[in-house]
């Protein structure tokens, strides 16, 4: 079952299905309209917050020369900057629903595959992070099993993540932060990292590291995927 609450990821942006609510429930319209008049007079606040005469800031004009790639779920309880404290121009961001990376060759065209590109070629990222979190509405989905009919979109993409899956979805304990399908499906996201020719190259060269993370949205605790497999918060 779902936890069904304002900024619950995926059902936020879509859909939340709540035996409280006994069905389809949707944003109130209201408060939809209070938030984003909230962020519109921020966003228009915003030069007066920040000193944009800076040398800092002139210096993004002239290109971005991100340290790492960091790729993570869309849900809006997840902020890269916040988490990392990185200033503008550190990070160079991929975000998606569950945080899922397509395996390489995948007929269509991908924002992920472009993006990953991008990145590695163009900006010459050394470091590659995939970060899941707690409470992930796109991992809460596949665990439940429910009827996506109505978000097709949705379904489709979930259908990625989900055979690599199989196991921990039958095993993991209906705990609604969901640590093992999260942190299992960080793991078979960089997997399918090293699907890439790209990413294998840098990998074999010494060019490129690669890194597992599972943010917990409610204690903002930050755990590292170590080399014999298990997830660890480390001191800071």
């Amino acid at each position: 079952m779902f936890n069904c609450w304002p900024g619950s990821g995926l059902y936020l942006t879509f859909l939340c299905r709540s035996a409280v609510y006994g069905g389809v429930h949707r944003m109130n319209p209201q408060l939809r309209r209070v938030t984003l008049k909230a962020l519109l007079e921020r966003a228009r606040a915003f030069r007066t917050r920040v000193d944009f005469d800076s040398g800092e800031f002139r210096k993004l004009a002239e290109g971005q020369y991100p340290e790492a790639l960091f790729i993570t779920c869309s849900d809006s309880r997840v902020i890269p900057a916040m988490i990392t404290a990185a200033r503008p121009g550190e990070i160079f961001e991929l975000r998606n629903a569950g945080n899922i990376v397509p395996p390489y060759g995948r007929p269509g065209a991908s924002g992920e595959a472009a993006t990953i590109e991008y990145a590695l070629e163009v900006l010459g990222v050394q470091d590659i992070v995939v970060c899941g979190h707690s409470h992930c509405g796109a991992m809460g989905a596949l665990k439940s099993g429910d009827d996506l009919s109505v978000l097709p979109g949705v379904d489709a993409w979930l259908r990625i993540a989900r055979p690599e899956l199989t196991s921990v979805l039958r095993t993991a304990p209906d705990d609604p932060s969901l640590p093992e399908v999260s942190q299992g499906n960080v793991v078979n996201q960089l997997a399918a990292l090293r699907s890439y020719p790209v990413v294998r190259q840098r990998l074999d060269s010494g060019r490129l590291r690669l890194h597992g993370w599972y943010y917990e949205v409610d204690t903002g605790f930050v755990y590292e995927l170590g080399d014999d497999g298990d997830f660890r918060v480390h001191a800071a």
